[in-house]
């Protein structure tokens, strides 16, 4: 059984801000203390962070991936910048306000999706922020080449 105890305010702090970067350390870090897998710093002000919400919005795929190994707890915003777009799509059903609602240090979902590059994800976020503006966004079919006009003979 894990401790009940709380875990140094120091040490999650350390687990999610290396979760920006350094895959080493967060493995380190999680096999000394692995409770710390669910933990969320307090960086201020309502600004909470976990460790995949910081992986993910970095652009961190390894670390998302082994934190998700671990067993690692996936939120809205690491499911977009997956491209994980049915579980998003869930969510959003469930929860409609999350489309407008700030993830760690409140960037948004559609930039989670940017940073993970998936434009399936980016596209249907893009369409339910701002319908209109998606829609002129398409890219047109090509248009038909000219049918080259012949010549009469003279």
């Amino acid at each position: 059984m894990a401790s009940i105890l709380p875990l140094p305010p120091a040490v999650v702090g350390e687990f999610v801000g290396r979760s920006h970067a350094d895959l080493g350390r967060v493995s380190e870090l999680l096999g000394q203390y692995p409770t710390l897998i669910h933990s969320a710093f307090d960086w201020g002000n309502g600004d909470f962070e976990t460790a995949i919400g910081a992986a993910a919005h970095s652009g961190r795929r390894d670390i998302v991936d082994f934190l998700l190994s671990r067993g690692a707890r996936i939120d809205i915003f690491a499911a977009a910048f997956l491209g994980k777009v049915s579980l998003v799509k869930a969510f959003l059903h469930e929860s409609p306000a999350a489309l407008h609602q700030g993830g760690p240090h409140g960037i948004s979902l559609l930039d989670h999706a940017k940073k993970g590059g998936h434009p399936e994800m980016v596209a249907y976020l893009a369409h339910l922020i701002n319908p209109e503006k998606a829609r002129k966004a398409k890219p047109k079919a090509p248009a038909k080449p000219a049918k080259a006009k012949r010549r009469k003979a003279a």
